[in-house]
């Protein structure tokens, strides 16, 4: 199993970048930078690029409807230069709350969208003239639709390869089996091990029988709020934050996918607590209302014999990649518990 760390879209690019390198020395395989409504994930990479030399990076994720196809894969090219060949594009849909409400753009066919997206991003690569007649995507735009000035072209320069992997995030079962399909890797969020094939196995299993033995097997990437020792109770609190936000806060009611997830994992009358303070601007109180056992059953936190456990639980679900989130203030014991974790799963 490889180990990996999710950096916050809120920090700076300096000291995340020092961690990194730090986190590089330990034998940490991959590094992934989101991006919701905060700076851009690919002025990031592009500095961790700069700063490291070995250790894999990634966009975990950036939205598909605020680039389009084609700047996607200009961009995952441009990285994957400047990387010498380290970079994933990590691509999801966002939900409508960014897409909406932060780049006024429609929230529609997420579905539709995703694989013409992935279709271009591949042409792209492989330096062929983008001819793309999609539902969604027209490359070139038709005459009837611009000036008939447009002509197919191809990308200028070489890039290092010309299957750069992509990894989708997903929840919902459709969107997941089309990520089993088409896609490298696999992100789902708040990943509980043992509930996970209910949630998820029938959607992995119709998708993969359609999948294209080329791209090789799916690579499942989870994350999960990490804390390692005898005395890290306490950092159960730290994780409730994000999920009160998620749950309770992006979407509406009945278009919230986390809140979903949640019910699914039968949490749903909590998730329907925590929904109704977060929406009512009780955010305290939402967040007091993440019961512990929803945070231990989706993170690595406890004693080292009880992280071992939950790992071996993660490589039964099918997990090749852990992203994790150290619950600790300094940095440096951010380190600590993320080596900690690759001599565990090493």
């Amino acid at each position: 199993m490889r180990t990996g760390i999710f950096l916050s879209y809120a920090g700076g690019f300096r000291e995340a970048a020092d961690q990194v390198v730090e986190l590089e020395k330990v034998g940490v395989d991959i590094a992934l930078v989101a991006e919701a409504y905060s700076y851009d994930a690919i002025s990031q990479l592009g500095y961790l690029a700069a700063k490291t030399s070995t250790i894999e990076l990634g966009s975990g994720v950036v939205p598909i409807y605020s680039r389009t196809p084609t700047l996607l894969a200009m961009t995952a090219a441009g990285l994957d230069y400047v990387s010498d060949g380290r970079f994933r594009l990590g691509i999801g849909t966002s939900g409508p709350q960014v897409v909406e409400g932060f780049h006024g753009i429609p929230f529609d066919a997420p579905l539709g969208r995703t694989r013409e997206v992935v279709d271009i991003c591949r042409q792209v690569w492989r330096r062929e003239n983008v001819n793309y007649d999609g539902k969604y995507y027209q490359v070139p735009l038709p005459a009837e639709r611009g000036t008939g000035l447009g002509k197919s072209l191809h990308l200028i320069n070489h890039p290092v390869r010309e299957r750069i992997p992509i990894t989708i995030a997903a929840l919902g079962p459709k969107n997941v089996e089309l990520t089993a399909e088409i896609a490298e890797g696999w992100q789902p969020v708040f990943f509980y091990p043992e509930k996970a094939d209910a949630v998820w196995g029938d959607a992995l299993r119709a998708g993969s029988a359609k999948r294209d033995p080329e791209l090789g097997p799916l690579d499942v990437m989870v994350s999960a709020s990490l804390a390692i020792g005898d005395d890290v109770e306490d950092r159960l609190a730290w994780a409730k934050p994000q999920l009160a936000l998620y749950i309770g806060g992006m979407g509406a009611r009945g278009k919230n996918f986390y809140h979903n997830l949640a019910t699914r994992y039968g949490f749903g009358d909590v998730a329907n607590e925590i929904q109704d303070l977060y929406l009512a601007g009780k955010k305290a109180e939402a967040i007091a209302a993440v019961p512990d056992e929803l945070v231990r059953n989706v993170s690595l936190i406890g004693p080292k014999g009880f992280v071992k456990e939950r790992l071996a639980a993660y490589a039964e679900a099918g997990v090749t990649t852990l992203l994790v989130h150290p619950m600790a203030a300094e940095s440096a014991e951010q380190v600590k518990f993320t080596e900690e974790l690759v001599k565990l799963t090493g």
